[in-house]
């Protein structure tokens, strides 16, 4: 498989099969040497948030009817974005093209967008479980005046402008991802985003490559054991080890640089960063569960609920000469249509 195969793959549009979920991950399919195999194109988009927002502040679930309508108000907003007239995009007064006029997206053409429109299966009101108020745990005193002086230093600076006197660990929590560095929904640990909610598993019996549509951010995952890597050498998305307990693939990661922020609004951590995965295959779904783990930065650690992410079968099947498709030219805006 070449990178132009995977190229190919991830330019296809997403269709998602919502295939029934079995209730036993025995019922996964299997490789030739006895593991579940976790190979394909997964989906994580959805549109529950990460935090429970303050309006739902004691409500843990959604009900079938909310969540309903928060479904069909995400689906309304794409229909009334992508058939919207073409507007050219401008800066906003701190250097922002991020968003447009009436939310309409600033940087990209509607099409290129795919928030999802549904909440994840459990109908949490966050992605959040614990703490049980479904937030990101309050910083440590230390790291609250590293974030006072950090957005002292930047006070008047746009999110895309370095830190006056600074680099990368002062860009701010856009820096990194508005060069397409690393960063926006890649992880670890995964969070979904605007846009590129796929990765691909590749798998053999000592390897679990997992290869991010954001940034075509690859992490190969050694399977046999082996330490990590040594404590001086800090990586952009760490260092990953993986283990089967049963059949749960966990994936440890540690050796993080403290340069980067999860998610996309932005939470720093630091290079002690840890960060648990796990990957349980339940016939053509996908339960990911997340625990992170940061003593110097917050006060406790957090989860991320199980999310049942989909397979996306519609991507199966590599294309070697994908066609060249002029997708919603109606609604570009380009040198000739202003």
């Amino acid at each position: 498989m070449t990178l132009r195969h995977l190229s190919a793959f991830f330019l296809v549009p997403s269709l998602v099969v919502c295939a029934s979920v079995t209730t036993s991950a025995q019922d996964a399919p299997r490789t030739a040497w006895g593991q579940p195999d976790l190979q394909g194109v997964w989906d994580f988009r959805t549109i529950t948030p990460m935090e429970r927002p303050t309006g739902r502040a004691d409500q843990t679930f959604l009900t079938d009817e909310e969540a309903a309508n928060l479904g069909q108000e995400a689906v309304d907003r794409d229909v009334t974005l992508a058939n919207r007239p073409a507007q050219r995009t401008k800066v906003d007064p701190t250097g922002n093209v991020d968003r447009g006029a009436d939310g309409a997206p600033g940087s990209y053409n509607q099409f290129w967008f795919d928030r999802g429109t549904s909440v994840i299966t459990t109908q949490r009101t966050s992605l959040v479980v614990d703490p049980p108020d479904g937030r990101i745990p309050p910083l440590t005193p230390s790291a609250e005046r590293h974030r006072a002086a950090l957005a002292e230093a930047r006070e008047g600076t746009g999110p895309h402008e370095p830190t006056p006197g600074g680099w990368v660990e002062d860009l701010g929590s856009n820096g990194l991802q508005a060069r397409c560095i690393t960063g926006f929904n890649s992880g670890p640990p995964m969070t979904p985003g605007g846009y590129n909610n796929n990765f691909l598993v590749l798998q053999t019996e000592d390897y679990i490559v997992m290869l991010q549509e954001m940034i075509h951010e690859p992490r190969i995952i050694p399977l046999d054991g082996r330490p990590s890597v040594d404590e001086r050498i800090r990586l952009w998305m760490g260092d990953s080890r993986g283990r089967w307990e049963g059949d749960t693939l966990v994936i440890d990661v540690v050796g993080f640089n403290d340069l980067t922020w999860l998610d996309w609004p932005g939470w720093f951590h630091s290079n002690e960063m840890r960060v648990e995965e796990r990957f349980t295959r339940v016939g053509n779904t996908l339960r990911y569960e997340v625990t992170v783990h940061d003593p110097s930065i917050l006060i406790q650690p957090w989860n991320m609920d199980s999310r049942v992410l989909q397979l996306n079968q519609s991507l199966a099947t590599y294309l070697e000469d994908p066609p060249c498709l002029d997708f919603d030219s109606a609604h570009m805006v380009t040198r000739e249509r202003g």
